[in-house]
Formats: structure tokens, C-alpha cells, sequence
């Protein structure tokens, strides 16, 4: 197989100027590029941009896949609408990491593992992942969760991932809401190849997520109380084109009580592991044992099925090997083939009707007045309808 990689970058909070899509155009003669995106993917070549660079000065998001098996998301977004230090309690290594780049934090998710198979579709991931953006903007921090918990789940994958004094380390602050995760979060889990079963023992310990209401009348009442200078620095970054994070720095603010719900459960990673092999045996042993019922089941259904069809047949023996006769009269393949199956339904018929000493006699005559057609004679044969 050839090697394939893709890249993937969007500017959301605004779009890049002219002089900078000539910059990074410079990068890639190839990639499709506007003033909101860049894509590019190679067969046998490598991109002479550095992503971490490119996200830092022009894009809020990135998306790279690779059919070695590398899965790789990168975000950013405003300092102020995501404190860095909070942000730092998921980082895992390589894994998850944060950095800071001028008045922005940079956000990098990234799974490592051999592809079976490769996903169609998978390249359009990005325009389902990224809503995590304005959520993690918002206060929600299940994408930095389930990043961090996707990073410890490789172990599961590879027992040389982490060194195993990280099994008695605690898991970070747990967000509310794990058992409900919102569209970009389930596209992000899938992406990072979080384990169902991990996150079904993870979310044992996550609160419901208590919505905020942003009533009309309450934000009227919170936004009258902020003092006017703060109001004054609002507004004029909303005129220098920054109104995105303005909203959400306010969003974040008013809802702040709402949303601080995460839960510090005192969990090592160690028993998030065993939690959810345990829960995964014993998925998997009421699957089986469903599997098996559906089995039985089935066998059920197909013996009664044969049990009527043998039954119909022995109201009339001699009109099924009349039949039998009319079809290996034919010479045609597809007719042989009539004319053994109903043999065989015979001899079922003759064990369980205790005559199989009549069936016997009638199949040796029927092989010996046929013995000329060697194709009907085969495939007595590989039928079993020896005349024994």
C-alpha cells in the first residue's frame, strides 16, 4: 500500500488576508486553499509546512490522518475563554498537549494505532469535530476528558505505551455530561478510537449536565450590572473583529456556576483500566450468550421448517420420484441438481420413517437405468446417495 496523508486546516474566527494565503501557498503549490481553508493530501510526498506553525499564526483548526495510523486534531482558541492551567490537567505526553501562542492556547489531540482498514469518509472528520471548539469555549471540558482518556486507553492496545508507574496516577477533574455526549464529542471520541467501554467506566462518575438558561431577561439583568469600562473594551474588540470570543468570554462568565460541575473522584487509572475491562467482559459475555440464544433459535426454526417439508413429502413418495424420474430426464445440470436434492430429502425421510431398506432398493435401480450419465452419477455421488 501507498502512503497517504492528509491535511486539513479551517479559520473560523476569521479569515485569513490575502497576504497570508499567499504565505501559505507558498508551503504547497497543490492544496486547495481559500480564505477559510487549506487541504492538501499526498501519495508519496510529505507537506513542507509545520502544522503546530500554521495553527499558531493563520487556522483555529487542523485535521491530519495518515494510513500508518495516525489520527492528529489541533485547536485554537482565545487564552481567555480557556485558562491554559485547566487545560494542562488532560495532558498525556504526546498525546494531548497545550500550548500557549501569543493571546492564544493551542490544543493537540493525537492516536496513534495500526489501521486494519481504512474508514471511507474518515477525511471529512474535521467538519464534525470542531464544534468541540466553541463547547470547550463555553466551559464544557468533555473534549480535554475524553482526549486524556483516549491517550490512556492505548495501553489497552499496547502495554508498552506508558510506563506503569502511571497506573496509580489520578484521573483529572471529571466534566458532567460523559454519558451524554454532544454530536462533536461522539465524532471526536471516534476519531481519537476511545473505547466504549472505557468511556461507559469513566462516565459511572460523571454528573448529568445541568444546562445553562440563558434567559433573556437574566442576561439583561447580568450584562446591566458589568461595570462600563469593561462594557467599553467589549465593544471595541467586537469592532476589531474579534465578537466571537467576546461571546463566549461572556457566555462562560454567566454561566459559570452552572457549569462547574466536575467532579474530582480520587480514581487512578489503573481502576478506570480494570473498570472497564470488567464491564467489557461482561458485555461480551451476554453478547455471546445472546448470540448463542439467537442460534438455537434459528436451529429451531430450521429443523421444525424440515420437519414439515419431509412431512408434506411423505403424503405422496410416489410423486416425488416422479419427479425425480422427469428431471434426470431432462439431461440438463440444473435439473441433476433438482433430482439429488429431492433423493437426499428422501433418505431423510426413509431414516426417520424407518424404511430405508425400500429407499435403498429404488436408488440402486435409478443408478443402475442411469449409469450412462456420468454428471448425474457425480453428483450422486458427492451427495452421499451411494447404493450401498
Amino acid at each position: 500500500m501507498s502512503e497517504y496523508q492528509y491535511y486539513e486546516f479551517l479559520a473560523i474566527d476569521r479569515p485569513l488576508t490575502d497576504q497570508q494565503q499567499t504565505e501559505v501557498r507558498a508551503l504547497s503549490t497543490r492544496a486547495h486553499i481559500t480564505a477559510t481553508s487549506f487541504t492538501n493530501e499526498y501519495h508519496w510526498g510529505d507537506f513542507r509546512g509545520d502544522p503546530s506553525r500554521m495553527v499558531e499564526r493563520y487556522y483555529d483548526a487542523h485535521l491530519y490522518l495518515a494510513n500508518w495510523g495516525t489520527h492528529r486534531v489541533m485547536l485554537r482558541l482565545p487564552k481567555a475563554v480557556l485558562d491554559p492551567k485547566q487545560a494542562e490537567l488532560y495532558c498525556v505526553g504526546d498525546q494531548v498537549s497545550a500550548w500557549t501562542s501569543g493571546a492564544h492556547l493551542i490544543l493537540d489531540f493525537t492516536s496513534e494505532a495500526e489501521e486494519e482498514y481504512w474508514e471511507d469518509d474518515v477525511e471529512r472528520s474535521l467538519s464534525a469535530i470542531v464544534g468541540i471548539r466553541a463547547e470547550l469555549a463555553a466551559g464544557d471540558l468533555r473534549p480535554l476528558y475524553l482526549a486524556w482518556l483516549s491517550a490512556y486507553g492505548t495501553w489497552e492496545r499496547d502495554e508498552d505505551a506508558f510506563d506503569y508507574e502511571e497506573e496509580d496516577e489520578l484521573e483529572p477533574p471529571v466534566p458532567p455530561g460523559l454519558g451524554s455526549l454532544s454530536a462533536p464529542q461522539r465524532a471526536l471520541a471516534d476519531f481519537l478510537r476511545l473505547d466504549d467501554d472505557l468511556l461507559m467506566a469513566a462516565a459511572e462518575a460523571s454528573p448529568s449536565v445541568q444546562p445553562v438558561q440563558h434567559g433573556r431577561k437574566a442576561l439583561t439583568a447580568w450584562i446591566g450590572a458589568l461595570p462600563a469600562k469593561r462594557k467599553d473594551a467589549l465593544l471595541l474588540r467586537v469592532i476589531e473583529e474579534d465578537a466571537a470570543s467576546v461571546r463566549w468570554e461572556l457566555l462562560r462568565e454567566f454561566g459559570a456556576e452552572s457549569t462547574d460541575q466536575k467532579v474530582e473522584t480520587g480514581r487512578t487509572i489503573a481502576q478506570l483500566l480494570d473498570t472497564a475491562a470488567a464491564r467489557r467482559h461482561a458485555r461480551e459475555q451476554q453478547e455471546s450468550a445472546r448470540r448463542a440464544e439467537e442460534q438455537a433459535r434459528r436451529e429451531q426454526q430450521r429443523r421444525h421448517a424440515r420437519e414439515l417439508h419431509l412431512n408434506q413429502l411423505a403424503q405422496d413418495l410416489e410423486a416425488a420420484w416422479e419427479r425425480v424420474e422427469t428431471s434426470i430426464g431432462t439431461k440438463k445440470p440444473r435439473e441433476y441438481d433438482q433430482a439429488v436434492e429431492i433423493l437426499r430429502d428422501l433418505h431423510a425421510l426413509a431414516i426417520r420413517e424407518e424404511h430405508v431398506g425400500a429407499f435403498t432398493q429404488r436408488l440402486i435401480h435409478l443408478r443402475e437405468r442411469h449409469k450412462g450419465k456420468p454428471s448425474l452419477v457425480k453428483r450422486l455421488n458427492d451427495a452421499g446417495l451411494l447404493a450401498e
